[in-house]
């Protein structure tokens, strides 16, 4: 349905020139006026702009309404998780028919020997369950609520919870005595969402953020002190780096994490000692990497490292992993070397094994490497017969435990969690993602291809679907990217997809060059001056599923949200002949803008990802000729929704605000333009699941109806 058709009148944005000049260069932008939320008229034009969709859309609330309610059909809404033991209880979360949010529970163990978690039946409690935490009560009275912290400490005797209720991920920090049920009156506001206890039980660790929303400053809290006597245990104050803070999994050591995009510093404490100096593991150095983890090895506290710095003379780009001295962690030994083939992502120490984390073939894998009174065993591989798969270790608390969780999912198989057994093998099921109604695997399909790029890069594609579609031609395609900041998009199950797929449309993950599915090359291939690769390789993957057969231009949407906001927005100028439409979720289409701007949240830190154009004229100059906003051109362009929020501190709403209004004083055609603003929300968008499915119930009918 087009503006014209339907008479309705889209609102127009009033033209405020306003002059941006760097390097030369002078920027007219006139629609800059609308990042001020404060104002009367902005807020009046955003509100237009959902009325307008709203009307525009309303003949697909009966298609919204039949999707939402297949959703729900579909969905075990009185559920809960697996069990997860930790000291004497089991800890697991339910939800609730009717109700929007989780509730944290647990319940005594009866057997301190029985590592099989308890068989859970929907809506009957355990023998002693107490609920920690109901994310409906704290929910009640608020349009939007999210939980940022859950930790409970080493004894559980306490819970450190912390609450969003605004959307803006400024948290309140709550204090919760598990024995009597009572709240301490110890209560922190102005968080980030992370919490850490020490070993004593007493004393915790928690994360402000400077006037940019960078966490930079850690605390200390001693339980029942006033938060004026809390004490600032490190400050980082350049602007490049996040801090974060934490543990090591044997909970011997508290860690304090600084790193940029491309550098990164650790800094150590013994936990029983909370009220000690930290200490620098490895002092930074511009472009090195590197996480630490403790381990026991053949009796002596080691610690691991997986780092990219160089080795032989040569760069680790996807890493390595070494083991040094705890008292020398600068005495590095390589006990992984450096493979151009295999990224290694992460290690998990464990009593009597570690399990190693990689992606290799862009699928992620999981390796146990027994540990021996001599050192290390011999590390296998855990295999999977699926094409498509994500598999990753799931919630393991316990440094000594028989049993290792794990989960695993496909485009096509329902989210399963495992537990294996090191000693012998064994990978026993305990729970696969209820699925209702008649869905069955097998009447669906996931297989790779590859798209040649530009440069002649083989571009990995996932593509899921209809087995019985397979034979019918071009079918209606919904193709999605992202390709940011080493971002992998793995396959997952999705329950709302089905709705897609049932109706004929096939879902297909381009896997541009940006994201870390190939590796850091990968990475380091799509970003700041190769940033453009990202958008090639998304058109490439379009004109080979076109040239394939697979779909036409006239049946394709193009989907991204955030950094993949950027990535559609770009290609909307760059080759719109290819799409029926573009779905734009809380987009980054005016990113020199913001990159530009220092005092906008998180733009310093962003400059390692995109580049400096306040100090380059090269970095300018390059974001300047892909930048969506700034290139809008007078031509037709697909069909075009843009979704946002007004409290997102990511990306700010007025990004997709101005992009709209200039796109719809600019382009030719009559193809429908959309923006819809979530007035109660964050980055995330809008809180609450039944929320979140008739979010989705509303992109997926506007996708249906603009490829139909």
């Amino acid at each position: 349905m087009t503006a014209e058709s339907s008479g309705l009148t889209p609102p127009v944005a009033k033209t405020v020139p306003s002059e941006r000049v760097h390097h030369g260069h002078t920027f007219v932008d006139e629609y800059e006026w609308l990042r001020d939320k404060d104002d009367a008229e902005v807020i009046a034009y955003l509100e237009a702009e959902n009325a307008y969709t709203e009307q525009e859309t309303a003949h697909l609330e009966p298609m919204r309404d039949q999707i939402f309610q297949e959703i729900k059909s579909r969905t075990q809404e009185t559920d809960m998780s697996v069990p997860t033991r930790m000291g004497d209880w089991w800890y697991f979360a339910r939800t609730i028919e009717g109700k929007q949010y989780g509730v944290q529970c647990r319940a005594p163990i009866t057997d301190s020997e029985d590592w099989t978690p308890p068989e859970l039946t929907p809506g009957v409690e355990l023998p002693g369950e107490q609920i920690l935490i109901d994310g409906n009560a704290e929910a009640e009275g608020h349009d939007f609520f999210s939980m940022g912290a859950f930790a409970l400490s080493h004894d559980g005797t306490l819970l450190a919870y912390s609450v969003d209720v605004v959307g803006d991920e400024r948290y309140t920090l709550r204090f919760k005595n598990l024995e009597t049920g009572e709240l301490l009156p110890d209560e922190i506001t102005g968080t980030a969402p992370g919490v850490t206890w020490a070993i004593d039980h007493n004393h915790v660790f928690y994360l402000t953020v400077d006037e940019s929303w960078r966490p930079d400053t850690v605390w200390r809290h001693e339980l029942g002190t006033d938060r004026a006597n809390d004490i600032s245990v490190f400050h980082e104050p350049d602007e490049r780096f996040w801090v974060s803070v934490g543990s090591t999994r044997s909970k011997k050591y508290l860690m304090i994490w600084v790193g940029s995009k491309i550098t990164t510093e650790g800094w150590v404490l013994e936990s029983d000692d909370p009220e000690g100096e930290f200490r620098v593991v490895m002092p930074r150095r511009e472009g090195v990497e590197y996480t630490v983890e403790h381990a026991v090895v053949a009796g002596e506290d080691r610690f691991l490292i997986l780092h990219n710095d160089t080795v032989d003379g040569e760069k680790a780009e996807n890493f390595v992993l070494a083991e040094a001295p705890v008292s020398n962690p600068a005495s590095l030994t390589t006990l992984i070397a450096h493979k151009s083939d295999v990224r290694l992502e992460e290690v998990d120490a464990f009593a009597d094994h570690l399990v190693l984390s990689y992606r290799r073939e862009a699928l992620t894998r999981l390796a146990i490497w027994p540990l021996t009174a001599d050192g290390y065993g011999e590390l296998t591989e855990i295999e999977f017969d699926e094409e498509l798969f994500s598999v990753g270790l799931g919630a393991n608390p316990e440094w000594r435990q028989p049993t290792l969780r794990m989960a695993f999912t496909s485009f096509i198989t329902p989210g399963q969690v495992y537990d294996y057994v090191p000693a012998t093998g064994e990978l026993a099921l305990r729970k696969s993602q209820p699925v209702l109604g008649d869905f069955d695997a097998n009447n669906y399909e996931q297989q790779r291809d590859w798209a040649t790029a530009e440069d002649g890069t083989r571009i990995p594609l996932s593509i899921v679907r209809r087995k019985s579609d397979r034979a019918n031609g071009p079918a209606p395609l919904l193709l999605y990217g992202y390709g940011s900041y080493e971002a992998s998009m793995d396959p997952a199950f999705s329950v709302a997809r089905l709705s897609l797929l049932d109706r004929g449309v096939v879902f297909v993950v381009a896997h541009v060059r940006g994201g870390g599915e190939m590796g850091r090359h990968w990475y380091e291939s799509g970003k700041t001056l190769t940033k453009k690769n990202t958008f090639t390789d998304f058109v490439a993957c379009a004109r080979h599923l076109i040239e394939t057969d697979r779909t036409t231009a006239q049946q394709m949407i193009a989907d991204g949200g955030s950094a993949g906001g950027l990535l559609v927005g770009a290609v909307a100028n760059l080759a719109p002949e290819l799409f029926a439409g573009i779905l734009a979720n809380v987009p980054f289409v005016d990113p020199l803008t913001s990159i530009l701007d220092p005092s906008l949240p998180l733009t310093v830190i962003e400059w390692d990802e995109w580049g400096n154009p306040l100090e380059s004229p090269e970095v300018y100059e390059y974001m300047r000729s892909y930048s969506p906003y700034e290139n809008v051109e007078a031509k037709r362009y697909p069909a075009i929704l843009a979704i946002t929020s007004i409290n997102d501190t990511r990306v700010l709403y007025v990004e997709p605000a101005k992009w709209v209004a200039k796109l719809r004083a600019t382009k030719t055609g009559d193809e429908p333009l959309l923006l819809k603003t979530e007035m109660s929300a964050g980055h995330g968008g809008v809180s609450g699941r039944y929320e979140k499915w008739k979010e989705v119930a509303f992109e997926f009918a506007w996708v249906l109806d603009t490829i139909s």
